[in-house]
Formats: structure tokens, C-alpha cells, sequence
């Protein structure tokens, strides 16, 4: 691979980051609230409030439609694009990184594996996940902090920077780096999310190629090209989300400021073990709902952008 085209893949996966993360914000922060323990008393405070003499001695979780309604009501409409800042700063890099990471270590893998396998596949998106999870954990930490600082109307807001020095003055440098075991065990939905992308992928240009052969013409990309890979991306992506899902949850747990969680084991069993089972597909729905479009925005946008550059 040609130093342009690393700087074309860099280019591409950043541009698709950026426009999925802005699009999709809102629903992020509502997802990482219902993935939060702290969700729960939230409610309780809410309702003790509203309700005289109730006496709460188990809250369920609200959906994602009343987290939604609890945070316009008493945070208001600014605090659903909680962590923006940080999240734009860290999906160009996050994202450039990784599709970099993956179209490299595929051409490389290639040249020893049987090219464009499944096991290429599947090696080259671990590495890449792997790659862009250590460079970019501690934008991640911020993001999430700043997305479960929940503050009424009114009251002085958390900033980045400040975040930045609570986490620390409280953890030194280890502290951004909370949740990253957790991240890497994330590494399994990326891998099933390729492998099933790239196969549809293929499937999709080989049913395209006899008729380009019939026609004649060179082949290009047109309009039902980009769709397709849009239904690509979002059906790899709704399997592969919900096989792996529990370390989101996890991962925003180790992320708590004050949190009582550890480590990935011991937040695996301690979750189950207080919530019920239950509480390690909290926020799925939302999670599905933002990622579908936010992935196959992303992945069409990396596509279009590096058709544009090459074509």
C-alpha cells in the first residue's frame, strides 16, 4: 500500500466518524445513562419527589423513551450532546486509525493467508481494534464521564479540561484508562462485524460483475452500489452488536467516577449478581438504534470518499 493511499483510508475513516458521531449524538448519551448504575437512584429521586408517601424499594430501569423525557425535563435539551466535544475530537483520529490499521494489516496478511479469507478478515479487524483502543482510550474515559455528569438547569456544567484534572488528581495516569480491558474484549463484535461485511461486500460485487461483463462498460460505483453497502454494514452490524453487547455496559461501569467496579471479571459477575442478567443488555435498544444508522453512514461515507480520492 502506497503512502497516498494510507492517507486516503486515514482521510476516509475520520470523515465517516465525524459525520456519524455528530448525527447520532443525542442518542449516545441517553445509551450510556441506561448503561450507568447510577440510573436506577436517578429514577428513585425522581419519583420519591413526585410520589407522596412512595416508598421505592426496587426501581426498574426506565426505557429508553423516559430517560430520554428525564433528561429534557430536568437537565434540559444541551445536556443530550453531553460529550460532543470530546467525541469529535476522538472519532477522526479514533476512526482514521483504525480503518488504516485494518486495510494495512489486510493487504499485508494476504501475502501469507488465503487473500480476502475470513481468517484475513478477522485478523485484520482485531489488530485494528486492538491498534485504535490503546491510542484512543482516554478520549473515550472523558467522553463518558461528561455524558453521566447529569446537572439540573442552571447549574455550573462539568468541562473537558476539568474532567480531565479530576481524573488525574483521583487516578493519576492510570485512570484514563479505566474500561479499556473491557474495550479490548469489545474487539470480538468488531471482528464479527467485518467478517460479515466484507462477505456480503463480495457477494454484492459478484452478483454485479456478469452484468457489467453483459454491458460492457467499465465497472463503477452508482447509486444502488452505496446502498448496498449500507444494508451491509447495518445487517453486520445489528448481528454482531448483539453478541457482544455485555461489554458496553461493562466498559461504562469501570468508567464511573467513584465507581466501585474493578476490573472486567469482577464487573461481569457483580452486575448479574445485583441487577439480574437483565442489566447487561441495558440500553441495548437505544445502542441499536444509534449504531444501525451510524454505522452504515459511516461505512458509506468511508466508501464515497475514498471512491472520490481514487477515482
Amino acid at each position: 500500500m502506497s503512502q497516498r493511499d494510507t492517507l486516503v483510508h486515514l482521510f476516509a475513516g475520520g470523515c465517516g466518524g465525524t459525520v456519524g458521531a455528530i448525527l447520532t449524538c443525542p442518542l449516545e448519551v441517553v445509551k450510556t445513562r441506561l448503561q450507568s448504575s447510577s440510573i436506577t437512584l436517578y429514577v428513585s429521586e425522581v419519583q420519591l419527589s413526585t410520589v407522596n408517601g412512595a416508598s421505592v424499594a426496587r426501581v426498574s430501569p426506565p426505557g429508553p423513551l423516559h430517560c430520554l423525557k428525564l433528561i429534557l425535563e430536568k437537565e434540559g435539551p444541551r445536556s443530550l450532546f453531553r460529550g460532543l466535544g470530546p467525541n469529535l475530537v476522538g472519532v477522526a483520529p479514533s476512526r482514521a486509525i483504525y480503518f488504516a490499521a485494518y486495510s494495512t494489516a489486510k493487504e499485508k496478511l494476504n501475502g501469507v493467508l488465503e487473500p480476502d479469507s475470513t481468517q484475513v478478515h478477522m485478523v485484520s479487524a482485531g489488530m485494528a481494534g486492538f491498534t485504535a483502543i490503546t491510542a484512543t482510550n482516554p478520549i473515550w474515559l472523558i467522553k463518558t464521564r461528561l455524558q453521566l455528569d447529569a446537572r439540573n438547569r442552571g447549574e455550573r456544567r462539568m468541562s473537558a479540561f476539568e474532567c480531565v484534572r479530576r481524573v488525574y488528581r483521583t487516578d493519576g495516569l492510570r485512570g484514563f484508562y479505566r474500561g479499556m480491558s473491557a474495550s479490548y474484549a469489545g474487539i470480538s463484535e468488531t471482528v464479527i462485524h467485518f467478517v460479515i461485511y466484507e462477505n456480503i461486500k463480495r457477494r454484492l460485487l459478484e452478483a454485479k460483475a456478469p452484468q457489467n461483463m453483459e454491458e460492457e462498460e467499465e465497472a463503477s460505483k452508482d447509486a444502488s452500489d452505496f446502498v448496498g453497502m449500507m444494508l451491509a454494514a447495518a445487517t453486520s452490524k445489528t448481528c454482531a452488536t448483539t453478541i457482544a453487547y455485555p461489554h458496553e455496559v461493562i466498559r461504562t461501569r469501570l468508567r464511573e467516577e467513584g465507581t466501585k467496579y474493578r476490573s472486567f471479571f469482577q464487573t461481569l459477575t457483580t452486575v448479574p449478581k445485583e441487577e439480574g442478567y437483565r442489566a447487561l443488555y441495558r440500553g441495548l435498544t437505544t445502542h441499536l438504534v444509534r449504531q444501525i444508522p451510524n454505522t452504515a453512514i459511516m461505512m458509506c461515507t468511508y466508501e464515497f470518499v475514498v471512491y472520490l480520492l481514487n477515482g
